[in-house]
């Protein structure tokens, strides 16, 4: 059965439980009224609300739940607009009963119950919608407790529907046991709010709006329910259910307690936002160079992201090339740049706008006030290429005293980056004309080709094949497995950042580090922390390595990874022929070197099933370009993979690489690519 077709059902199924349910309403009411002798038992209304409740939350339960792509802000609209839509209609209600209100139409019994029928089904539908999203923002990041801790929730108010069945005493002994047990699965549940943190400032108001109009929704409706039961004419009370008063609870309290953490956490959105620009930036510095971006354009990145992080109002950098002067401004002219320099007193800063400066950076003297113009702050940094000044960079601020250490230290590291990017293009540039090197790179070439298993295997159940090709004589993938147990097999994919010796030699570091850490039975996030506090003392500066390791059971038919930069793994699922990313947060090894690291990293297990197949590989795949300078990109390795991944792995490898070499046609690759292909086969016969 699809889930359209459920979906189709369920709301079929709450709008036949609502009529009956209001027929049968009225029908006691007749019954009551003109004293008819007619047997129809008291709990069938109660039956057939049951049915509307349990109805709608299967519905909303497959109309939100098949939503995956919404994201926070698009659930709480949700909530909006159904609350939105069921107050406008509760209005109109309330409108008719205030017009008529001296008439004898509106006290009579039955008007109250059938206008009540209609209130009481909207009260249902924006109850049970706002806690399926409320579900959905509880369980985001879920673990095993917090899901069977809402399955119990989930328990408890469906035994609470049962509750009214015993048309229980208001606030009686059972009908507070109820509220209480209610009660204490809210308060626990209330508190689960990891999905605020992702929301940025904007998002965070959107919410405190959107929650609060919520709030303010279920108060309507609880207004209304009340004056209801003022006129004593109801057949069905829904203030006397323990299910009503447990849900509204559970809502209002979860609606609190989000606005209230949301409001706290409002101060340090912008730090965060801002923290993540710079890791942003900070990542665009990092690969600018091995990505392919020319020198000049390396520079204005620089001068971009400078400028974001200090907010700067103007600047300029400026760098002495070997075919003459490279300049770049920003909100500035260059009679303002003279008038500037003329008018600094610093000497650690003319030094470095007369490009000699040799000394160590001062963070204090870094940065001045300026007099006779518009802007009041200065930060001057070198720009260094092997021990020399080429250039230097200049942050304006028309504030004074607007530049902090802290700001200093992110442009610092960001002008480090790009010195660093720029001499290992300087090396390379170097090393390629050199003879010498041609000879090394033929004995390194050798040297990888050993460091690479020559067969890969994983047993009888699993099948395994693998390849690797480097854009120079030798390059920085890798690759390997090694069997740690019984049926249990570790296995890596690497790709060191950069190209040639280094990330060869780089390599022979990883897999030295991979065999003993793997001989060790270490799990993949231990693997990951101690793998880069190893290379943390080796790696180059400018060097570090993406890898995710699995740690492969095949007994037990689970995977357990854990990713560290590296390109996301694709997984083919035989059941439902679909093929998903296999996503985990993760920093690449070597970037951060100290303890701190361990909070990057992270695990993921999953179990597979007969027939599912892995495709692991490097991003010199996804992208290599065809002569239009397109890349291969994500999308069509997932395409190519999915429409192979039932094959055998040799004859998937051989058909992506099919599909590769037909994209880019005679364009040469630019990078290093690896894939390694994984197919389970639970049984021996494979």
């Amino acid at each position: 059965m699809t889930t359209r077709l459920k979906i189709r059902l369920t709301f079929l199924g709450a709008l036949i439980n609502w009529l009956l349910f209001s027929a049968s309403n009225i029908y006691l009411l007749f019954i009551e009224s003109y004293e008819m002798k007619v047997q129809l038992a008291d709990f069938i209304p109660q039956l057939f609300f049951t049915g509307f409740v349990i109805s709608t939350f299967t519905y909303y339960r497959y109309v939100i739940t098949k939503a995956d792509t919404l994201n926070f802000t698009d659930l709480l609209w949700k909530v909006f607009i159904t609350g939105l839509i069921t107050t406008l209609i509760s209005l109109g209600i309330r409108f008719f009963f205030t017009v008529f209100a001296n008439s004898s139409i509106v006290e009579s019994p039955l008007t109250v119950n059938f206008f009540y029928n209609i209130l009481l089904g909207l009260v249902i539908i924006y109850m049970v919608s706002t806690l399926v999203v409320w579900k959905r923002l509880i369980l985001y990041q879920k673990s095993k407790n917090l899901l069977q801790f809402w399955g119990f929730f989930e328990i408890a108010l469906l035994v609470s529907l049962g509750y009214d069945f015993l048309e229980l005493e208001l606030f009686g002994t059972n009908f507070n046991i109820g509220l209480i047990v209610l009660s204490c699965f809210s308060i626990i549940l209330a508190f689960n709010l990891k999905w605020i943190a992702y929301l940025n400032f904007k998002q965070k108001w959107k919410g405190i709006l959107f929650i609060l109009l919520s709030a303010i929704y279920l108060y309507h409706f609880f207004l209304n329910l009340d004056d209801f039961r003022a006129t004593g004419a109801l057949v069905m009370d829904l203030m006397d259910s323990v299910f009503f008063l447990g849900l509204l609870g559970f809502l209002f309290l979860y609606a609190g307690i989000s606005i209230l953490v949301t409001l706290f956490n409002l101060p340090t959105s912008s730090v965060f936002e801002r923290k993540l620009k710079e890791a942003i930036d900070f990542q665009k510095l990092s690969q600018s160079i091995p990505r392919g971006e020319t020198i000049d354009q390396t520079y204005e990145i620089l001068l971009e992201s400078s400028m974001s992080a200090v907010f700067a109002d103007a600047a300029w950098i400026e760098v002495k090339e070997e075919d003459g002067i490279f300049q770049s401004i920003r909100n500035l002219k260059e009679t303002e740049i003279d008038k500037i320099k003329k008018n600094i007193k610093s000497g650690t800063i003319k030094d470095i706008l007369s490009l000699n400066f040799d000394k160590d950076h001062n963070p204090s003297k870094l940065t001045d006030s300026l007099k006779d113009s518009k802007y009041k702050s200065i930060i001057a940094l070198p720009i260094h290429v092997q021990q020399r000044q080429i250039g230097y960079i200049v942050m304006l601020n028309e504030v004074p005293e607007a530049f902090n250490r802290e700001m200093v230290n992110i442009i610092t590291t960001f002008v480090n980056q790009t010195s660093i990017s720029l001499e290992n293009l300087a090396l390379i540039k170097e090393s390629l004309e050199n003879e010498r090197y041609k000879e090394q790179l033929k004995i390194a070439k050798n040297v990888q080709k050993s460091l690479l298993p020559g067969e890969v295997s994983m047993g009888s159940n699993i099948e395994i094949d693998a390849f690797a090709m480097a854009a120079d004589e030798v390059g920085g993938d890798y690759y390997d497995v090694i069997e740690i147990g019984e049926d249990k097999y570790g296995l890596i994919i690497a790709d060191v950042s950069g190209k040639g010796t280094s990330a060869a030699f780089q390599m022979a570091q990883m897999k030295g580090i991979f065999h003993s850490l793997a001989s060790q039975k270490v799990s993949p996030s231990q693997f990951n922390i101690q793998a880069n506090m190893a290379l943390s003392n080796c790696l180059e500066r400018s060097s570090f390595i993406t890898a995710t390791y699995f740690d492969i059971d095949a007994n037990e038919k689970k995977i357990e990874f854990s990713r560290a930069g590296h390109c996301p793994t694709l997984m083919f699922c035989s059941d439902t022929n679909e093929t998903n990313y296999l996503q985990s947060e993760g920093m690449g090894l070597g970037i951060v070197r100290n303890s701190s690291y361990e909070k990057y990293v992270h695990s993921t297990t999953l179990s597979y099933n007969q027939g599912d197949t892995m495709l692991l590989y490097t991003d010199g795949i996804t992208e290599a370009k065809n002569e239009k300078g397109e890349q291969f990109g994500d999308d069509r390795l997932k395409d190519s993979f999915n429409s192979h991944a039932k094959k055998a792995p040799a004859q998937i490898k051989e058909a992506i690489k099919r599909d590769l070499a037909n994209f880019t046609g005679e364009v040469a690759i630019d990078d290093d690519y690896t894939m390694v292909v994984v197919k389970f086969n639970t049984n021996n016969d494979g």
